[in-house]
């Protein structure tokens, strides 16, 4: 067996915080000597420690956030171990390893540890999988991240051991240990990350639509109504060598600036500085506001195609408005296992954290990060002013939903899965061809007949043809493709145009611009395709004459036509604008004209992007509002926006907790004694009076004061002969005082039913420096059969000592 020494050594840096007096509480089983390397190293120690076990205990809990049965491969956790009420912990061991290992390997560890306060933990030094406490005290709880391991790496165990006093709780079941087993994939057909290389043939066209479920309904905690808002999606389908963003990582340029302005165009600038390794940039328009009906507002949606080298699509877009908190897809890969394209992928997304700000309301002012924080999901646990804060821990809900789904396919496919005829590829459409390149080896059916038009309107649409291959003669010469396309419109609409331009719908009619008499109309249509409108040569605005109450009555009257709108009044979100017309004709009856001669309606300029708060800097925070121990300090700020803008509901003042220095404590003394008598029967003597030490001084208190005082005497002279007897009338005095006193203390020190021992001197103090503590004891001497066990007991005092600091 090991020494005593060295295994108080070992427990020492294991745990960090039991004292020299736990020492002898301890012991570690040695294991057989043939297990060598990591058998013998630290980490395996921690799993193998032995100690005054407590099983069963539920002082003490290790949570992971939400808990889950299962975990995500790839996703971060919060995992927090907490002690319930009244109870803490000095010390404590944080250990993730794959079940049914005991941690003697390197790959037994499993998932990675991030610190989230550096004054409350760290990695240990001997041990760096697992995580300690940073300074031994008592706390009630820790927080640390805990990233999952990546996908195929089974079940695993969260163990957690506990320094309390001095004992350690380890326990391999209950509430210090979390089992969780890697999460099944929600879609079958969808490859499990990471997927390196994909088999897949020919490419995918598939169509991502983003359902932002962000609204005042299910996150009502300081829900921003004025600015509520989602940036525009930008995104790409790419290779695996390149990465748009990850959780773990750092955030580039391009995801700052959509993640803190909800700007795309640096990120869009990144994404096509890759050149081959990206095969699609994904972009929509921003939503303003976050959250309309589907009936009132379509949700977004963008195409994109995939192939076998570019088979992954991420995307993100940020929640405005916010720090730097966004939502998205990180390398969603549309590869199957079986060399095929996933058919649907429907995601629910909650928002994560670009690393790149610290603010942690929607509206907190701008606190840019100096050193970028890793990319993370946020937690219901991240701040108690975060609007997705729950004390419980429990999951965020989900602020959107996106879905992917395949469209169609081009090119021979060479999964098991056959292509249908609801597969009709929508990239670019076939290239016309002048003649038939097919080869001569190649032996086809004819071509069907074509299919109808996938559009019923002049929308542009696309149609398909199929035939067969009967026979390849040689092998070595490729067979061109059995499908075909070529864009088409609905009935009635030149397939000629539709090649160069599209067009929506007309808008209704407005108006009639007379109330009596002929008049006019007008209505509209847009350029759907291309952007600019150019090459487009057709109409976009008619005009048609109008007639209303042909036949006007005498006490009708002729107006002007309406002149321009005003300018809206208001310069961004809802206003009101107007226009007025003038009275040409009066009516011949000398009525009053009843034409309407002024107009009003409402305008929408682009949203208000600023805040209607505008407010100062906080002020730097006030002293400490004691001189000493506990007490508060503020700090302010102003309102500097007019009030027109609108109610301002930010704080103006935040008021903290502050700690200095504890507060001096005084000596306490007791009141002198009266003065004793005259040490001398005659002749010069002295007198004493006596005090004592109540409480010491603490913290840099006022010493005590002395605690015995003297003063001369003098009662007659003394004549020859005189001195002598009286000195030993004296003597006997003082002797027969003594006892008397003696037998006294005795009495004062006993109980009722017993007699007690004098108190013991005081021990050593516990600490040389910093504040320590003594104690005395007073046991019982003799106890009386007429004694009750509860009033005659041993007696313990305990005072401060060496309170000055070190």
């Amino acid at each position: 067996m090991m020494t005593a020494t060295g295994l108080l050594l070992r427990l020492l840096i294991l745990l960090c915080c039991i004292s020299s007096a736990a020492g002898n509480m301890f012991a570690f089983t040695e294991e057989p000597s043939e297990r060598a390397g990591k058998g013998d190293g630290y980490c395996s120690r921690i799993l193998r420690a032995q100690s005054n076990r407590k099983e069963g205990n539920n002082e003490f809990r290790l949570r992971v956030e939400g808990d889950p049965e299962s975990y995500q491969p790839g996703s971060t956790y919060r995992v927090t171990l907490m002690a319930s009420t009244p109870s803490y912990f000095r010390g404590f061991t944080l250990i993730a390893l794959r079940e049914g290992t005991d941690g003697d390997n390197d790959a037994d560890y499993i998932g990675n540890f991030q610190i989230i306060d550096e004054e409350e933990t760290q990695f240990m030094t001997n041990c760096p999988p697992a995580v300690t406490e940073s300074t031994p005290r008592r706390r009630t709880s820790i927080q640390v991240f805990w990233t999952a391991p990546p996908s195929g790496s089974g079940c695993l165990a969260i163990k957690a051991s506990i320094v309390q006093k001095r004992i350690i709780y380890f326990q391999d079941e209950g509430s210090l240990t979390k089992r969780m087993c890697e999460k099944e994939s929600l879609y079958g057909d969808v490859t499990e990350k990471p997927l390196l290389n994909c088999c897949a043939c020919g490419t995918a066209k598939y169509r991502v639509t983003f359902f932002g479920n962000w609204s005042e309904k299910s996150h009502p905690k300081d829900y921003p109504r004025r600015a509520n808002h989602w940036s525009a999606l930008i995104g790409a389908s790419h290779s695996k060598n390149y990465v748009l963003w990850e959780y773990g990582g750092f955030s580039s340029d391009g995801v700052k600036q959509v993640a803190e302005l909800g700007s795309p165009v640096k990120m869009e600038e990144e994404i096509r500085q890759k050149g081959d390794d990206v095969l699609t940039v994904i972009k929509m328009k921003a939503q303003w506001p976050a959250w309309q009906p589907l009936n009132v507002r379509a949700a977004p949606s963008a195409e994109f195609s995939v192939d076998r080298s570019r088979h992954l699509m991420s995307f993100l877009t940020m929640l405005g408005p916010s720090p730097d908190w966004n939502v998205g897809l990180s390398a969603e890969d549309l590869c199957t296992k079986e060399c095929g394209w996933v058919q649907r992928v429907v995601q629910d997304m909650i928002p994560w954290d670009a690393g790149t700000d610290s603010g942690v309301t929607y509206e907190s002012p701008n606190k840019p990060i100096d050193n970028k924080d890793k990319i993370r999901p946020l937690t219901s646990l991240d701040h108690p002013q975060s609007p997705f804060y729950d004390p419980e821990g429990g999951a965020i809900t989900p602020v959107a939903r996106v879905i992917v789904e395949r469209i169609a396919r081009k090119g021979e496919q060479c999964n098991i899965v056959p292509d249908n005829v609801d597969d009709i590829v929508a990239d670019i459409a076939q290239e016309e061809k002048e003649e038939d390149d097919t080869p001569e080896t190649c032996i086809y059916s004819n071509w069907s007949p074509w299919s109808a038009c996938s559009s019923a309107t002049c929308e542009k649409g696309k149609r398909m043809r199929q035939r067969m291959l009967k026979a390849q003669l040689d092998l070595s010469v490729p067979c061109p493709h059995t499908q075909d396309f070529e864009p088409c419109m609905g009935p009635g609409c030149s397939d000629e145009e539709a090649s160069t331009c599209l067009l929506s719908e007309w808008i209704s009619w407005s108006p009639c611009s007379l109330s009596c008499g002929m008049g006019t109309r007008s209505r509209e249509r847009y350029v759907k395709y291309p952007d600019d409108g150019s090459g487009c040569s057709l109409p976009t605005e008619e005009t048609d004459n109008c007639v209303v109450n042909e036949e006007c009555s005498p006490s009708s009257c002729l107006v002007t036509e309406w002149g321009e709108w005003d300018v809206c009044s208001a310069t961004c979100g809802l206003g009101m604008r107007r226009r007025e017309r003038m009275v040409k004709t009066p009516p011949a009856d000398g009525s009053i004209c009843g034409a309407e001669v002024l107009e009003v309606e409402k305008c929408m300029m682009p949203e208000c992007h600023t805040i209607p708060c505008m407010l100062t800097p906080w002020s730097d925070w006030s002293d400490c509002s004691v001189t000493c121990g506990k007490g508060e300090r503020t700090r302010q700020r102003m309102l500097k926006s007019p009030v027109e803008l609108g109610e301002c509901t930010e704080d103006l003042e935040q008021v903290e907790k502050c700690m200095l220095p504890e507060c001096p404590i005084d000596c306490v003394m007791t009141e002198w004694t009266e003065w004793s008598e005259c040490n001398k029967s005659c002749g010069k003597g002295h007198t004493i009076r006596t005090r004592m030490v109540k409480l010491e001084p603490q913290f840099g208190g006022d010493a005590c004061a002395e605690t015995i005082q003297r003063k001369k005497c003098k009662i007659r002279k003394c004549t020859r002969g005189q001195a002598n007897s009286d000195e030993k009338k004296r003597r006997k005095e003082q002797r027969e005082k003594r006892r008397s006193t003696q037998g006294k203390a005795e009495v004062s020190t006993e109980h009722p039913g017993c007699k007690m021992r004098p108190w013991s001197a005081w021990t050593d103090c516990t600490k040389l420096c910093g504040g320590g503590i003594q104690e005395r004891l007073m046991t019982v001497k003799q106890r009386f059969k007429t004694a009750q066990l509860s009033s005659c007991k041993d007696r313990k005092e305990i005072r401060a000592c060496n309170v000055h600091p070190c």
